[in-house]
């Protein structure tokens, strides 16, 4: 661990006067929340694939493109770097304005006169009251830790993850799948670690150490998917192996903010392994279990606040019977003492469930989850579980893809679920679907809101990615309107780019 005084110290009382903070992100600090959208295969200054995150004002306020082409910027956009494969954002600076913190893994770095393809960066970009982008933090790995290297192919930022903790302190974890780790005198290649910064101080974490479930073995990815609540943050390992033979199964470890020995305390390591001890099913080469991840914060009736969080786990590599990469998903209460219930396990082929699952669908490539009423004891109506299913064919359109709704705590998968397509007759997404959409493949939730982000879409006038906006309270009450669309050449964003609307 490196202790640092860097960009969690304090405000500057010029920027504080001029933010006033508001819901949600709001990097201009006027009190109305801002989108983000991320297009990370957009042609920057000529360069193919270099990347880009749009920030769009609330209140009709314009759009800004943050990209590597920014002044205050002392890298520039090269071929497939990818700035915005991952994103996130909290206050750092505690001065009122949102920060961007944008991941870009596919970054290479010049180190003694030898290009280090794929090390990865991470850049910080302050909000402000104007000229957000004027003050801008960059970080290789080593930069960023001293007690690390910058490598070929870390993927340093592959995943970034931030917030605030339950006693108002901004923490950041960066997600580097492609370290090699050594342990007992060998080095596992691709074992993975992630970097973890609160308070001031920074630590890295690998399952080599001292408390952290797991066993570093080669490829486990750890660092692969994160996320969070203001109690609680999650890290993926969809390479781990489980057993003998089941290699890329996959697993997701749970820590609390909490430091202990040097790293964030270890709550539970959660995988298919043990039969009846584990997560439901069983571990098989290729679940991929921990692709992706989402948190939200529950509220039990013993407790006056919400002292334990729901964990929402994808495998979209798991074999439904001989149906191969079909997919399921899991959701877990994972309470402070790292005790925990599944309250979900989900595919296609449950009972009562829509659908059915075919080969390549890929149910649990994105997971969204949300309590949308934390400030009360956690009732089954106030969750929501979104599922991606990108592979899904809708209407003879192969790939179209869809996402899949569920009520996590209800007693049974299929009591309320509900599939939602591109262009349905019953709403609310717009359409129409076209084939080799990936409808699923770009999922978030974020406060009122689940975030659908199509950067692939076909249809025309939205060849350019899309971003759909859709309120929770929308979906409860199943109409066909409601829904917000964010595409290029709207809302003051520039008419350019290729994935607009992915969601890293």
């Amino acid at each position: 661990m490196v202790a640092v005084s860097g960009w969690l110290g304090g405000t500057t009382a010029a920027a504080a006067a001029g933010c006033t903070g508001g819901a949600g992100a709001d990097f201009n600090g006027d009190g109305v929340a801002d989108t983000l959208a991320s297009d990370p295969e957009a042609t920057v200054g000529g360069v193919a694939r270099a990347g880009a995150v749009h920030v769009i004002f609330g209140g009709g306020k314009g759009a800004l493109e943050v990209s590597q082409a920014m002044p205050a910027m002392k890298a520039a956009p090269e071929r497939g770097d990818q700035f915005g494969f991952a994103r996130t954002w909290t206050d750092l600076d505690r001065d009122g304005c949102s920060d961007l913190i944008v991941g870009v893994p596919y970054e290479d770095i010049e180190k003694d006169g030898k290009t280090l393809r794929d090390a990865g960066a991470v850049y910080v970009v302050y909000g402000a009251p104007s000229g957000m982008g004027s003050r801008v933090a960059e970080y290789n790995q080593a930069r960023y830790d001293s007690g690390t290297a910058t490598e070929e192919y870390d993927r340093f930022g592959f995943a970034v993850e931030a917030g605030e903790t339950s006693g108002g302190e901004p923490f950041l974890a960066i997600g580097v799948p492609g370290e090699n780790v050594t342990s007992g005198g060998k080095d596992y290649a691709d074992a993975g670690c992630i970097h973890y910064e609160v308070g001031g101080t920074r630590y890295t974490v690998n399952q080599d150490d001292t408390g952290v479930p797991g066993v570093v073995e080669a490829h486990d990815r750890f660092g692969y998917s994160l996320t969070s609540t203001n109690r609680f943050f999650a890290v993926g390992a969809p390479g781990e192996t489980i057993g003998e033979g089941a290699t890329f199964a996959g697993a997701a470890t749970v820590f609390s903010h909490t430091v202990a020995n040097g790293v964030p305390r270890g709550l539970v390591g959660l995988d298919q392994g043990d039969l009846g001890a584990g997560l439901s099913g069983e571990a098989e080469a290729g679940d991929a279990l921990g692709t992706s991840l989402d948190m939200a914060p529950y509220r039990p009736a013993d407790q006056t606040y919400n002292s334990d969080v729901l964990l929402a786990i994808g495998a979209p590599g798991e074999a439904i019977g001989s149906v191969a990469g079909a997919g399921s998903a899991h959701v877990v209460r994972v309470r402070a003492d790292g005790t925990y219930q599944e309250t979900l396990a989900v595919d296609a082929e449950r009972e009562n469930v829509e659908g059915v699952a075919k080969q390549g669908d890929h149910f649990g490539q994105r997971v969204a989850l949300a309590n949308t009423g934390t400030d009360a004891v956690t009732q089954p109506d106030a969750v929501w579980l979104a599922v991606g299913v990108p592979g899904r064919e809708v209407s003879a359109k192969k790939d179209a893809g869809a996402v899949h709704l569920f009520r996590p705590l209800d007693a049974a998968a299929g009591t309320r679920d509900r599939v939602l397509t591109l262009g349905a007759a019953d709403g609310p997404l717009p359409g129409p679907a076209e084939a080799a959409d990936y409808t699923g493949a770009s999922l978030t939730s974020g406060g009122a809101n689940l975030w659908v982000g199509v950067p692939y879409s076909k249809a025309s006038g939205s060849a350019k990615g899309l971003l759909l906006q859709v309120p929770w309270s929308v979906l409860e009450t199943s109409p066909t309107g409601g829904v917000r669309v964010f595409k290029p050449g709207q809302d003051g964003v520039a008419d350019t780019g290729r994935t607009f609307g992915a969601v890293g």
